[in-house]
């Protein structure tokens, strides 16, 4: 149902925080920089479209729009005519975008705080498909994306991503420019893809080893990887003493090697 000015109602249940200031909208639908040429753009949850209306003004390329909630739908292809039939009533996290897209295409949005980490490892999943990624989070996550080694807040989306990624935390998003204003800071992070192909290691390897080692971060690696059953060499290393937040992610490429010696 709309309200009597023709506006989506914000749905708790799906993390929807409208945007309602302008000039960021503009701001990070500028945020964009066609990053190694892609001709698609994919935004997540555009709600009532106060990003997408500044997305398809870009003529570098196509904006496809993935949106949960069948309000925002109805209202989206009302609204943006030059929408349809790229508006997609579905699960961002369930869409087959590999299916939805052949070639490049950038990912952009403000992501519902409730699935943004997810939101990212699907990136991961897609990274040989998706060059550039602007999305507005929760700050403590993109500070949590953007730290580097030796931080408490480094975890494993910093390794996992900045492995793959060149990432900038570019500008906080106060509450206040939101309907609902929500209770924490907001922040909007790029990440483009670097020149890594793929790592110096077996990837899945890397995955399950970076993720170990997080799992318990306030110990070292030699307890925190046990369920690995890494070998008795391995676990004599001197970076084995080392907590994961320690690492650098061409110190986890190295001890990935080592784990399959």
């Amino acid at each position: 149902m709309e309200d009597n000015q023709g506006k989506v109602r914000p749905k708790k249940r799906l993390g929807q925080h409208f945007l309602t200031d302008q000039r960021i909208a503009r701001k990070i639908a500028e945020a964009l920089t066609g990053w190694k040429g892609y001709e698609q753009a994919l935004e997540v949850g555009p709600g009532m479209g106060v990003l997408t209306q500044y997305l398809l003004k870009d003529e570098r390329f196509t904006t496809h729009a993935v949106e949960l909630d069948s309000e925002s739908v109805v209202y989206l292809n009302q609204h943006f005519p030059e929408l349809q039939g790229r508006v997609y009533e579905e699960d961002f996290l369930k869409k087959d975008l590999g299916e939805l897209f052949s070639g490049p295409f950038a990912i952009i949005g403000n992501f519902p705080y409730n699935i943004s980490s997810q939101i990212f490892f699907k990136v991961l999943d897609h990274r040989q498909q998706v060059p550039e990624v602007v999305g507005m989070i929760q700050k403590e996550v993109a500070q949590r994306i953007a730290s580097g080694p030796g931080n408490k807040v480094y975890g494993i989306l910093s390794v996992l991503l900045q492995a793959y990624y060149d990432i900038e935390y570019l500008f906080t998003v106060p509450p206040g420019v939101f309907n609902p204003p929500p209770k924490v800071n907001s922040a909007v992070i790029r990440l483009r893809r670097n020149d890594t192909v793929q790592l110096d290691c077996d990837e899945k390897q890397f995955f399950r080893v970076v993720k170990q080692g997080f799992q318990n971060r306030r110990k070292t690696l030699r307890n925190a990887l046990k369920p690995l059953n890494l070998s008795a060499g391995v676990n004599e290393l001197p970076v084995m003493d080392k907590r994961a937040e320690q690492l650098s992610v061409q110190d986890f490429v190295e001890l990935t090697k080592k784990t399959k010696e």
